[in-house]
């Protein structure tokens, strides 16, 4: 799945100390360099071999790296060996022994690795072997300064870090990894070199939970963090530097990356609003969520990207204690925008989203232990001609024979009545429609939608259970066009999830209208109408200059500002933390956040959409 990312206006500038911004070294000599000296340093004082840990995540590239350190080595007079952790690894037959029960027979959905740990993977007896051969050099004295480099995923394990004299953390973002792994270019567990046959379901049951653990330990343990997003150019920081940075940024509001991709029913109102080349259409765009990264400014003219989930190492202060408790490590939100813009006027087969629903919490964690389901809201941010969407079904639908043809189909076969089955709503700007688990559903087109959500898995797996995608060819972008295969289906479990709501009860209950909150001359809120089974509330606030807002210190909101040019969210105890966002652009603002401002710096007037919990 083809996927853009597009970092305008996502800096997110914070204020650092002046040792913190002058502590990160930039570039692959320069880290290599720093490596050196550390290495040096800590010769000096043992007069050792020196045992260096390089752990890291799926998709650091190491060659670049080792290769500065060792041709710059030699010129410092310090001998370098390099070990890769690849070799501690039990057989490949062993480790896909481990990971069946977990990628089971389903071949779209796996199930979470709940208690993993890459040690599950590592081979006792090479483990011990490199043990005690480290151990030797380590007691041996040396005439000359060396040190022995170990790196790749493990090589910072509690079943050697207790031999390390210095131990780095390598870390990557989600979307190249994706490209890499898409691509058949993933090195993963106990390969020296990629496997093109990996499977997607072991990076995103198996593999992320082993790596997210092992990062956790990572953190606590390491003596430098290094952003190796372009292993041409690293950035490496001590570790009180890295705390502080995150410390710090966790008390500012968060922009993040966005993603562009594209898709059956991808549309072309992007084109209007931003410059994002090789994208061919935009099914949608995410604007916020956990697989999302970031990019920091400290003020040294290095920008430091890392995953926007290094927050939850300050989990109350990030989403709150609510969130935290209940769905430990789980930041519970994702923001879309869904394109739906054509020049000339297509059919529903072609402007639509697959029909589809999505599971409750109590079904994925029976059946794919993941903690929580999927809830989801559209809100009309633009309608054109002919918006429409989707949702429930006819009041004299025969559900039987609609599950019958969906089944016979399977996206193979055309159902050429399948209007006969699902309610059209015509849509207006400023609508809300509720979307909760096992309600059919799909975005109709011609509107450009505001999608919030809950997000199921931090690891970014897509729970929808498509039941018809009109047997249409899906979008291939190597050839920018729709002469992909059709979409598989997932029918079994979506109509085991339907909860088979009709028109009536649709329109009584899904339908949400918002109700003023408070009013003044400055500004106005609003909240839409709930249901008790959504977890969430959509709220908005209005204003011409100035709005204010509070996360009362306990609900981590998410804000995308749909009408106005410029907005600035500003604490009003701290002013210093502040972020500044566009149309169409999302800001996570932290459960610490407390009392803010909302100042408008562009023409018109301003709304603002807001995403929080409920409970608090």
């Amino acid at each position: 799945m083809p996927l853009y990312e597009y970092a305008h206006n996502a800096k997110n500038s914070i204020q650092v100390s002046e040792q913190t911004a002058a502590s990160v070294v930039s570039g692959g000599r320069e880290v290599a360099r720093s490596i050196l000296d550390q290495i040096r340093e800590k010769y000096e004082s043992t007069k050792s071999t020196v045992l260096v840990a390089m752990e890291g995540w799926y998709g650091v590239e190491w060659a670049p790296l080792l290769n500065e350190v060792s041709a710059l080595g030699k010129s410092m007079k310090i001998g370098i060996e390099t070990v890769p952790a690849a070799g501690l690894f039990q057989p490949i037959d062993l480790i896909m022994r481990y990971k069946q029960p977990y990628l089971t027979e389903d071949p779209s959905f796996g199930i979470v690795c709940e208690d993993g740990v890459i040690e599950d993977l590592m081979d006792e007896e090479k483990c011990a072997v490199l043990r005690e051969s480290l151990s030797e050099r380590r007691k041996q004295q040396t005439a000359k300064c060396s040190g022995i480099l170990v790196f790749g995923y493990g090589s910072g394990s509690r079943k050697l870090d207790d031999l390390y004299d210095l131990y780095y953390y390598f870390d990557y973002t989600r979307q190249p990894l994706l490209w890499k792994m898409w691509d058949g270019k993933l090195v993963p567990f106990g390969f020296k070199s990629s496997n093109p046959d990996y499977n997607w379901k072991e990076y995103y049951y198996i593999d992320h939970y082993l790596l997210l653990r092992q990062k956790d330990y990572a953190l606590q343990r390491m003596d430098y963090y290094v952003e190796c997003v372009n292993p041409e150019h690293p950035k490496c920081m001590p570790r009180q530097s890295y705390d502080e940075i995150i410390r710090t940024l966790v008390r500012y509001p968060v922009k993040e990356v966005k993603i562009f991709q594209p898709g059956n029913w991808g549309a072309y109102r992007y084109k209007d609003l931003w410059d994002v080349p090789g994208l061919g259409c935009n099914a949608w765009n995410e604007t916020a969520g956990p697989e999302l990264s970031i990019l920091v400014d400290i003020g040294n003219e290095e920008m430091i990207q890392m995953p926007v989930m290094n927050l939850m190492q300050y989990p109350e202060e990030f989403v709150g204690r609510y969130i935290h408790e209940t769905y430990p490590g789980v930041l519970p939100f994702d923001v879309w925008l869904n394109d739906g813009y054509f020049d000339t006027p297509q059919p529903a087969e072609r402007t639509s989203m697959p029909l589809h629903l999505h599971p409750s919490t109590d079904y994925v964690r029976r059946n794919f232990k993941e903690p929580l389901g999927r809830y989801e809201t559209y809100y009309v941010a633009e309608a054109y001609q002919d918006a429409n969407t989707w949702l429930g079904y006819r009041e004299d639908a025969d559900l039987e024979e609609w599950e019958k043809l969906c089944r016979e189909s399977e996206n193979q076969i055309p159902i050429e009545n399948w209007r006969d089955y699902v309610i059209r709503w015509d849509s207006s700007e400023g609508d809300l429609y509720l979307i909760p688990p096992g309600t059919v559903h799909g975005h109709g087109g011609n509107q450009l939608i505001l999608e919030m959500d809950t997000c199921t898995s931090n690891a970014g797996t897509e729970y929808s259970f498509f039941l018809y995608d009109f047997a249409r060819k899906s979008w291939e972008d190597s050839t920018q066009d729709m002469t992909g295969r059709p979409l598989k289906m997932h029918t079994e479990h979506g109509f085991r999830m339907d909860r088979c709501r009709r028109g009536k009860w649709v329109k009584d209950h899904l339908l949400a209208k918002p109700r003023v909150r408070e009013w003044n001359r400055d500004y106005s809120t609003d909240q839409y109408d709930t249901v008790p089974e959504m977890p969430f509330h959509i709220e908005r606030i209005h204003f011409e200059k100035r709005g204010e807002n509070s996360t009362g210190g306990k609900y981590m909101q998410i804000l995308t500002l749909t009408a106005g040019e410029r907005v600035v969210l500003r604490s009003k105890e701290n002013p210093q933390y502040q972020s500044q966002i566009e149309k169409w652009q999302s800001v996570i603002v932290p459960a610490c956040f407390g009392d803010y401002e909302l100042i408008n710096e562009g023409a018109g007037s301003c709304t603002v959409v807001q995403l929080r919990w409920k409970k608090g």
